[in-house]
């Protein structure tokens, strides 16, 4: 009898995309997957409509539309002076950053090869090794702050270390990384000829302290694979579209998997990039601005339901603990509250290389209407003691 394969064996679906589903049957408020419930801007919808009607409805450049990936090195350079980025030949487009991260790694990274990870994590991380081929070496972000242990931290890297993973804003905690921890990673990245993979993709939604890119830390920017999308800036998680930045040499090695994974992404979707490019620094000010709202709002309501919450620093998640609300282990309880009263989060253990770690934990998401919010808030009040 024919049966699926070893690697594919080895973990189950995304929980994540799991609780939508859960959600949906109960008409939930889903708070469990990062998506907006609002509109992308006018422009961007625009852009996308013109490019479809335009004729730009066929492949593009296997690894990105020129005009595309020329607007993705002149934003990184605006926003990023010392970072010099070559659009021919250190950028490939992909079908967002899900993509670009497991092409990277399976362009990068041999069978046997280590890779550490923070946790919690992520989901996809642990499964995008696995395919590679690669080892995961998990280190603990530590609470309250999610803080690193330095000698966990350096006791991961060895002679087999071919890369890490750094989230910053991080997902599930909304950590940011500060320029010491960053520094500390550089220098082990260095000494063992380790790669970063670092996933970018809420570089604008921080709130305290500041994002810095990995490739711009002394002694990086040939050993760093910057992926990024347009999904979470922009408000299009729909649309697919990310983008690796990465060293010509590796970035070759990138392409090739890339190409042979999904040829492309969807072409006017590129163009329509090109506009969200050029938004104005005071763009991505309002959006933090207005996401900081959304968070307070929630991160009250949480704690006023009685969680045990960390303000998030960065990303649109909060990690919160239920210990003082239940008995019940993550999965039961986020299972319970999507039924009633009707509020759907991320069981914590998904997060988590052992399911144990992350049983009291639950993840919400905040990328709503504030409208949303309130009404998950009046629902989240009716939980109680159990």
């Amino acid at each position: 009898m024919p049966s699926i394969s070893r690697k594919a064996s080895s973990f189950a679906e995304s929980v994540i995309r799991d609780m939508t589903r859960i959600a949906l049957q109960h008409d939930a408020i889903n708070l469990a997957q990062g998506f907006p419930d609002f509109e992308a801007p006018q422009a961007l919808k625009d852009a996308a409509c013109e490019a479809l009607q335009g004729g730009v409805n066929q492949y593009a450049i296997t690894w990105g539309a020129r005009p595309f990936r020329e607007a993705i090195a002149a934003k990184t350079q605006r926003r990023h002076p010392g970072w010099v980025v070559d659009p021919e030949r250190d950028i490939t487009v992909t079908c967002g950053a899900t993509e670009g991260m497991i092409a990277a790694m399976l362009g990068i990274l041999d069978p046997g090869d280590e890779i550490v990870v923070f946790e919690p994590f992520y989901e996809n991380y642990g499964p995008d090794a696995v395919l590679s081929g690669a080892v995961p070496r998990y280190v603990t972000l530590h609470e309250p702050d999610w803080s690193i242990d330095q000698a966990e931290l350096r006791g991961a890297f060895n002679r087999r270390t071919r890369g890490i993973v750094l989230n910053s804003p991080h997902n599930p905690t909304g950590k940011v990384f500060s320029r010491a921890e960053l520094e500390l990673i550089a220098a082990l990245c260095q000494k063992w000829d380790a790669v970063a993979f670092t996933d970018e993709i809420y570089e604008h939604i921080v709130y305290t302290g500041e994002h810095h890119p990995m490739a711009t830390t002394p002694g990086m920017e040939d050993r760093t694979v910057a992926i990024n999308s347009l999904s979470k800036t922009y408000s299009v998680t729909g649309w697919r579209v990310g983008w690796v930045i990465a060293p010509a040499d590796l970035t070759s090695g990138i392409r090739k998997v890339h190409d042979f994974l999904t040829v492309g992404a969807a072409a006017p979707l590129q163009a329509a990039g090109v506009t969200a490019m050029a938004s104005p620094d005071a763009y991505y000010d309002a959006l933090a601005t207005e996401y900081r709202a959304r968070r307070d709002l929630l991160v009250t309501a949480l704690r006023d339901a009685g969680f045990r919450t960390s303000v998030p620093d960065g990303a649109y998640y909060v990690m919160t603990d239920i210990r003082d609300l239940t008995d019940e282990d993550d999965i039961t309880f986020t299972r319970r509250i999507a039924a009633q009263p009707g509020v759907a989060a991320v069981p914590g253990s998904s997060f988590y290389s052992s399911r144990e770690q992350g049983r009291s934990k639950v993840r919400f998401a905040f990328p709503k209407r504030h409208t949303t919010l309130q009404a998950a808030a009046e629902r989240l009040r009716t939980i109680g003691k159990r």
